[in-house]
Order: C-alpha cells, then structure tokens, then sequence
C-alpha cells in the first residue's frame, strides 16, 4: 500500500490566531464552514481543540462516503491533528502568520492507499477530490474570519 497525500492552502486576510482559533472551534464555527461533502457532524467530546472527538461523514465521490472519528490533538502552535480512529487517515492543519494582518492555512491530509489498479486511481484522483472539497472549507473559512478581522482592524482605527 502506497501513502496517499492531498494537501491545499489559503492566504486568509486575517491574523493566524483568528483563523486557528476558527479552525479549532469544532462546536461552533468549524460545524459552518463544512462544505456539503460533510455530514451528520456531531462533537462527541471537547469541542474546543485538544481534546476534541468529532464524528462526520466525508462524501468524497457519488460512491465513496468515509465514515470519520476523529481525535484532535494540538502538537505544536498553530496546528491541528486530526487523526482517524476508523482508518489511516489523518488531516494536519497548519496556521502560520502571512504578513500584516494575514495568514496562511494549509492542510495535508495522508492516509494508506490502496493497492493494484484501485490504488492507482485513487493516488491520481483522490488528492485533487480532496484538494477541492478542503478549498471550499477555506473558502468559507475565509468568509467567517475576514469580515471579523475587518471590524477588528476598522475599531481599532
């Protein structure tokens, strides 16, 4: 079995600590910024970072539906782990400073491929699928924060 890997990111015109702040809140914001491709979301423990056990279901094709739970850790500043207690994979967020006001958000998520012609398709296909459902959360992600961050900014003007 070969690793699979998809990973994207975002320039967010807001600082870092919004946007991890944002991305770790699984009990409020993260529940809103989930594209359609997720489903019966449900935050069984936490629910604010380290600690959390969150359970979605990821509509990743019209025939492929993983059943996640996931359990979050926090192994360094401005990052999220959220590894699968249902299978290999495993989502790292990254939040890191991008200049005055601005941060970047990127996200790698890895998992064991299958093997033979099935492994092949998925080690073309699934890292562009996941690439664009996780480009549509950081697009809503982006609409969530940078509205605040502009209040932010404009009040302290």
């Amino acid at each position: 079995m070969a690793q699979v890997e998809a990973t994207t990111e975002r320039i967010i015109a807001a600082d870092a600590e919004t946007v991890f702040d944002a991305l770790a809140d699984y009990s409020g914001t993260r529940a809103k910024v989930l594209p359609e491709h997720f489903s019966e979301y449900e935050v069984r423990e936490g629910g604010d970072g380290e600690g959390t056990l969150v359970h979605w279901k990821l509509q990743a094709t019209s025939k492929r539906v993983r059943d996640c739970l996931l359990e979050v850790t926090e192994p360094t500043d401005g990052q999220l782990v959220e590894k699968d207690r249902n299978s290999s994979m495993v989502t790292t967020w990254t939040v890191t400073p991008a200049g005055e006001g601005r941060s970047r958000a990127v996200v790698t998520t890895v998992w064991d491929g299958a093997g033979g012609v099935g492994g092949f398709f998925e080690r073309t296909f699934a890292p562009k699928g996941l690439g664009r459902i996780y480009d549509a959360l950081l697009d809503k992600l982006a609409d969530e924060v940078e509205p605040l961050a502009k209040k932010s900014d404009d009040a302290g003007k």
